[in-house]
C-alpha cells in the first residue's frame, strides 16, 4: 500500500471520529435543553450554553445542580 493511500485512510478515519464527537456534542446540548425544560428551575438555555462551552463539565454540573434543584 502506498503511503499516500494510508494517509488518506487515516484522514478519513479522523474525519469520521470528529463527526461522531460533533454529533455527540450536539445531542448532549439538545438532551440537556429538553430535560431542563421539565426538570430544572433554571432556564434551559442557560444549561444548553453551559454544555455547549464545557461539554463534560456542563453535563456533570447539570446532573448535580440542575436536576436536583427541582
Amino acid at each position: 500500500m502506498s503511503p499516500l493511500l494510508l494517509q488518506g485512510a487515516a484522514a478519513g478515519i479522523a474525519l469520521l471520529i470528529s463527526l461522531a464527537f460533533l454529533v455527540a456534542h450536539l445531542l448532549m446540548i439538545v438532551w440537556t435543553y429538553s430535560d431542563a425544560q421539565d426538570r430544572s428551575e433554571h432556564p434551559p438555555v442557560l444549561w444548553a450554553l453551559v454544555v455547549f462551552f464545557a461539554p463534560i463539565l456542563g453535563i456533570l454540573l447539570y446532573l448535580i445542580i440542575g436536576r436536583s434543584s427541582y
